[in-house]
């Protein structure tokens, strides 16, 4: 690591060569002496990490060099060091942003040796707080984040790259399980705000009476219970994302009051009225149509046209070819460096096995698959009776959620060839159809 860059403004050189002997102590610590205020504006190009400052140069007050300083450098620590015990002229430098005020006298350099550990320790926490999020950047990068290289996830790398340009919001939609947080997080990421905040919130593990204080805050004593004073999950995003999981099920009365929120970009806490400006960018998801919830009453035209922004939908994985096996692998390799064992190979039944399954749990539903295979095969390879699939009621998934004609075919056609290994005259003899349905459903690349 480098060293901390200290700036010693002082005209008296015998004192300023006691702070720099003192300072230099410390290994960790780089000092310069500079005996004037014009001096230092024009080292200041050299970017010190503190600055210890005489009050009274001979160039230039203290205050006003405090002033340029700051216009340089908004951020940089500044010490005064005053040879007069002044409370008034120190509240105010403190005012204006000094870091701290000492008086000349024999506790000086221990004062000051303390007061500069304190900033190298915050500046230390900074340092890594930053390390931190660029390495958050990286593992969050879109490309590494989801996995597949089919034409219809290469659409979506295309819509997120779209949306990591600008600030508009973005609705997320697709089947349970298909990612859509892991595309809020993509975007958030690889966007200006992923050095800010980003706050996930399931909107459908939220109880409805509670929804405006999670969103909102509240201030104590807004209601019963009320104890102490809540701030919001927008204001917790200022300035970062906020990522409303489930947006569908938000009650009427609390779409009124985010919409609001949303036009005037500004919260007020519930039992509060100040009105505390934000400026958070929106990620939305959802795995119900929301333009028939509209139609129905269930959700306000205004706000669906609010949160619309740039559209994603995420396609289940039935409909991401070989993406399948990709995940499958990804999966394997994650599962066993978590737990220290053994990468195993995959038979090509097991692969077969696994590319002819519908996966109506999506993505979420493979990993826990590949888990469970992983546990129970050899440790060397993987082989078709180590994948198991839930069993579903098959009636019950097809009512479960809107599907087209093409949809309902694939799941059914899908779900007989696991049923009977694959053997078309079979299944084409249990669903009544000819052996080329089946065949032409293969070709197009819908079954495996």
């Amino acid at each position: 690591m480098r060293k901390l860059k200290i700036f010693i403004v002082e005209d008296d050189e015998f004192y300023g060569e006691i702070l720099s002997y003192n300072l230099s102590s410390n290994p960790d610590y780089e000092t310069s002496i500079i005996k004037s205020g014009t001096m230092l504006l024009n080292q200041m190009r050299l970017k010190p990490d503190i600055i210890t400052l005489d009050y009274n140069l001979p160039d230039v007050s203290g205050e006003k060099l405090l002033k340029k300083i700051q216009a340089i450098d908004p951020n940089l620590p500044i010490i005064i060091i005053s040879g007069q015990e002044d409370l008034g002229t120190a509240v105010d430098l403190l005012k204006d942003g000094a870091y701290d005020y000492l008086v000349k006298n024999d506790d000086t350099t221990k004062r000051l040796w303390k007061i500069i550990q304190n900033i190298k320790e915050n500046l230390d926490l900074k340092a890594e707080v930053r390390q931190l999020k660029t390495e958050v950047g990286k593992k969050y990068s879109f490309e590494k984040l989801i996995k597949g290289n089919s034409a219809n996830i290469k659409k979506i790398f295309n819509l997120i790259e779209k949306a990591c340009k600008t600030n508009i919001s973005v609705s997320v939609t697709g089947e349970t399980g298909t990612g859509k947080e892991l595309v809020a997080k993509a975007i958030h990421y690889n966007s200006s705000r992923k050095n800010e905040a980003f706050v996930t919130i399931n909107m459908a593990a939220i109880p409805r009476e509670l929804a405006e204080s999670e969103l909102f805050g509240h201030e104590k004593g807004a209601f019963t219970g009320a104890q102490s004073r809540r701030i919001g999950y927008f204001e917790q995003a200022d300035k970062g994302t906020i990522f409303l999981d489930e947006i569908g099920d938000i009650d009427l009365n609390t779409q009124v009051k985010l919409l609001r929120v949303l036009q005037e970009k500004e919260v007020t806490r519930v039992g509060g009225d100040k009105k505390i400006p934000i400026n958070t960018r929106l990620i939305v998801a959802t795995h119900k149509n929301l333009a028939k919830e509209v139609e129905e009453g269930r959700f306000r035209s205004d706000l669906y046209y609010r949160l619309l922004g740039l559209p994603i939908h995420l396609p289940p994985l039935r409909d991401r070819d070989n993406d399948v096996l990709i995940l499958a692998k990804f999966f394997i390799d994650e599962f066993c460096k978590e737990n220290e064992i053994q990468v195993p190979t995959m038979s090509a039944a097991a692969r077969k096995k696994l590319s002819r399954y519908y996966f109506p749990g999506n993505i979420r539903e493979l990993k826990a698959i590949i888990e469970l295979a992983v546990v129970q095969c050899d440790g060397v390879k993987i082989e078709e009776e180590d994948i198991n699939f839930p069993e579903i009621n098959m009636e019950k998934d097809l009512l479960t959620e809107e599907k087209t004609l093409k949809q309902y075919n694939d799941l059914i056609i899908n779900s007989f060839l696991e049923k009977y290994d694959g053997d078309i005259g079979l299944v084409a003899q249990k669903l009544e159809i000819g052996k080329s349905t089946i065949y032409s459903f293969r070709k197009s690349g819908r079954l495996n």
